[in-house]
């Protein structure tokens, strides 16, 4: 197997932008009101539009 250049490694990351990378998981504790026992919400967001997710779900 042929060795692979750094410089050809740095031209595929501009191909990989849109990749998993630009993603966040969200983990959002909600409280049950009747019980008191907590569940766990998790949510994967761009991480462009986190401030918007956190903003409306208050």
């Amino acid at each position: 197997m042929a060795k692979v250049s750094k410089n050809s490694r740095v031209g595929q990351r501009a191909a990989n932008a849109g990749s998993g990378r630009d993603f966040v998981k969200i983990i959002k504790s909600i409280k049950n009101p009747e019980t008191g026992k907590y569940s766990y919400k998790e949510v994967m967001i761009h991480k462009d539009k986190v401030k918007e997710y956190m903003a409306e779900n208050k």
